[in-house]
């Protein structure tokens, strides 16, 4: 893989979205071909042995790469949303924020216990979102469940991979 181009690429937007945080924008990845053809062939290799039947994308920015995976490794997509924004029955998790609660929400007929899934997002930090996601999903009593990001910041105070399963397999990109 080419983790230059990636990283070259990779736009670091200071102050955002409060003083003190360089955000690290994957949106930049995405608009460039190259690093998106980068990005789904080296997940793909990654997973394509895994006999994953469901790729659950965490809302937004799992939802992009998520879905290419989805299609590539013959398996179905799972939307992973913010309460409100799925229709029909839905199951919920709530977890904490740094500065509150919030909820994830997946369809209450998603996930079968039949299933292989993997859990997808851009970023690990604090680990809280997928965290929730990967609880959420433990419901339904899939075979195996591994997790993936794009990327993961291994910044002072974030421990993001410390609160998530040790047992469950989780791959990066990178880690930055």
């Amino acid at each position: 893989m080419n983790k230059q181009t990636l990283l070259q690429n990779l736009r670091v937007v200071p102050d955002f979205p409060i003083p003190g945080i360089q955000f690290q924008d994957v949106t930049t990845l995405f608009r460039n071909p190259e690093c998106l053809k980068i990005m789904r062939e080296e997940v793909f290799r990654l997973y394509k042995d895994k006999g994953i039947t469901k790729v659950v994308g965490l809302e937004s920015r799992g939802f992009p790469l998520g879905c290419t995976l989805a299609a590539d490794l013959n398996a179905g997509f799972v939307m992973a949303r913010k309460p409100g924004k799925l229709p029909g029955e839905v199951i919920e998790q709530t977890y904490q924020k740094e500065y509150g609660e919030d909820k994830i929400c997946m369809s209450s007929d998603a996930i079968s216990s039949d299933d292989v899934l993997l859990l997808h997002d851009d970023l690990l930090a604090t680990g809280g979102t997928m965290k929730a996601v990967y609880d959420l999903v433990k419901r339904f009593n899939p075979k195996k469940i591994y997790i993936n990001f794009i990327i993961e910041l291994t910044i002072e105070g974030l421990h993001g991979r410390d609160i998530l399963d040790p047992d469950v397999e989780i791959t990066t990109l990178l880690r930055i």
